[in-house]
């Protein structure tokens, strides 16, 4: 059995860049959110499958997982659980769980934990999300807000200095401005830092983070002043208790919803959303192989009742076809990529299918 002991970056046709691994093992054979994380069980004695990461995809997959144990009375233990998707790669590259669900694609660092530790992994998109900034329903005063509005909330220099609403916008009243959003362990927060500021790793201190979603609602709901920022599941949950705000850009000013994600009219805060498979797992388990060909198949109808938007049927197509071949790495840079539309993932899909040039195939 081959190793997976170094990466090369391919450049694959229609010049998508994918960081893939050399020499490693193929699949052979292969055909309203909660608080906290659980453990969904059928029995004590069972397969356990782990799964941990992001708090956006975790409702997608925590509802999976209790209906795959019901439907089909599986005898897995499938431990579902949110620590953020950098934490949640944290493990995953170190081979102590089987999927990382992740709000953003692999970036580097991790990949390059996940080559050293010996895990190859397969990257599956399986929805997408309309991150929201939301504020509360008593604001009566704002209704939109602008990237660079955003900005001026957020970026380095505004901490202990952007305190109030009108030094936002000069028709904001003089109110306090309390700020919540995602914490560092979070994919979301990345995401966020890079569309609105340029650096993933660059925003004020000085606001109230956390990697539970629900927690930021809350905080949103309990002060007519504040405003934050959260995946659309726990604002579509929470929207008798939240507004949200149109985002402008530059050409006009979107609400989040289905539709503008679809028409690639919500930007740059349409994202997708993705499962990380361990693939010597996949090919070592059974279980784990089946609840992954079960998360395929319903993801897209899943991913409509938690909140989030449904890849078109080409994309699981393509995504299940990937699984069977045990086609391993990522069809992204290793870098956060923000404005990635629906169209524009199923292209990179699309062309990783096509690639002369395979994961194994060397």
């Amino acid at each position: 059995m081959k190793s997976f002991t170094n990466t090369r970056v391919y450049l694959l046709k229609g010049s998508v860049l994918a960081v893939c691994a050399v020499g490693v093992l193929g699949l052979v054979g292969c055909s309203a959110p909660s608080q906290t994380g659980e453990s969904v069980q059928a029995s004590a004695n069972s397969v356990s499958i782990k799964i941990d990461g992001s708090s956006t995809v975790y409702p997608i997959s925590d509802a999976i997982a209790k209906e795959y144990l019901k439907t089909n009375g599986s005898k897995a233990q499938i431990d579902v659980q949110f620590s953020g998707t950098r934490a949640g790669f944290n493990k995953f590259c170190t081979g102590e769980t089987d999927i990382s669900d992740a709000s953003r694609p692999i970036l580097l660092r991790e990949l390059e934990v996940c080559v050293k530790s010996g895990v190859a992994f397969i990257e599956i998109p399986i929805a997408f999300d309309a991150l929201t900034i939301a504020v509360n329903p008593k604001n009566d005063w704002a209704t939109d807000i602008t990237i660079d509005e955003l900005k001026t909330m957020w970026e380095p220099l505004a901490d202990g200095k952007i305190k109030n609403w009108n030094q936002i916008r000069a028709s904001y009243p003089n109110r306090p401005l309390k700020l919540w959003g995602a914490g560092k362990d979070s994919g979301t927060y990345e995401y966020f830092n890079e569309a609105v500021i340029g650096n993933p790793e660059a925003s004020r201190s000085d606001y109230t983070g956390s990697e539970d979603d629900n927690a930021i609602a809350q905080g949103i709901e309990q002060d007519p002043g504040a405003l934050g920022y959260l995946p659309y599941a726990y604002y579509e949950a929470n929207q008798q208790r939240l507004k949200a705000l149109a985002i402008d850009s530059g050409r006009g000013s979107v609400l989040p919803a289905r539709q503008s994600v679809e028409k690639a009219e919500y930007q740059p805060f349409a994202r997708p959303l993705f499962i990380y498979v361990n693939a010597k797992a996949a090919q070592e388990k059974p279980a784990l192989k089946a609840f992954v060909e079960y998360y395929l198949t319903h993801a897209g109808r899943v991913s409509t009742t938690v909140g989030y938007i449904p890849l078109p049927a080409e994309g699981y197509r393509l995504a299940t076809i990937q699984f069977t071949r045990g086609e391993i790495g990522t069809v992204f840079e290793g870098i956060s990529q923000p404005n990635v539309t629906i169209a524009e993932l199923l292209r990179r899909q699309a062309v990783f299918q096509l690639s002369e040039t395979r994961p194994g195939e060397q």
